[in-house]
């Protein structure tokens, strides 16, 4: 591993997160699924790192309950209920928007699911690739915010006012003229519980 990234896994010792380093994106499936219990019930948020790594697909032809808000023919209903019971269950798989290189985790979410799941369920485990990593929490702050979240309203025809030009504006990007995606941000420094959340780090680029 580079000093940086060996430097980053020590920070998150210290702060009970568990890091796992992964060659590839095939290594990171792997690993992810020798880190699920067979019985496990799985929530999920929105994910380009998730969709690449293809993992939803492989817990649900494995067997897995996974609460997929994303399935084919959901009624907006049935859809937020699927965002509820994920954000309660056994495991949450998601990304997060940047790291820093002191270990915090920045996450930005719409409906609030993805925030939920990731600070409050049984179990967690955060896909990123190297991509995602910046020197400090304001740069985190700064991709999540004026790189991520642009390139993920266009990906979902989400009508931001950074929807056009990809240019943050977010004390103009109110409702009703807009649809706001970044509505709730969220910072992990540490964990109290040892173990409930897990990074795995992809020596790749993945995701926004």
């Amino acid at each position: 591993m580079d000093k940086k990234i060996d430097l980053m896994f020590q920070v998150w010792q210290k702060r009970n997160i568990s890091g796992i380093f992964c060659v590839n994106r095939t290594d990171a499936t792997e690993k992810i699924m020798g880190l699920i219990p067979q019985g496990a019930t799985i929530g999920i948020s929105g994910s380009v790192t998730l969709d690449q790594l293809g993992i939803v697909k492989r817990l649900e032809t494995a067997g897995y309950k996974v609460f997929n808000q994303y399935k084919l023919g959901l009624s907006r209903e049935d859809n937020l209920l699927a965002r509820q019971e994920g954000a309660q269950a056994d495991y949450y798989l998601a990304s997060a928007n940047a790291i820093s290189e002191k270990g915090e985790l920045v996450f930005f979410s719409g409906y609030g699911n993805r925030t939920a799941g990731v600070s409050f369920a049984k179990n967690v485990v955060i896909v990123c690739g190297l991509n995602k990593v910046v020197p400090n929490l304001d740069e985190a702050l700064k991709r999540a915010r004026e790189y991520a979240t642009p390139l993920n309203c266009k990906r979902l025809d989400w009508k931001g006012a950074c929807f056009i030009d990809g240019i943050c504006r977010k004390d103009l990007c109110l409702f009703p003229e807009y649809k706001r995606m970044c509505c709730q941000a969220l910072i992990i420094e540490a964990e109290v519980m040892p173990g409930r959340l897990t990074v795995v780090l992809v020596n790749e680029d993945l995701g926004y």
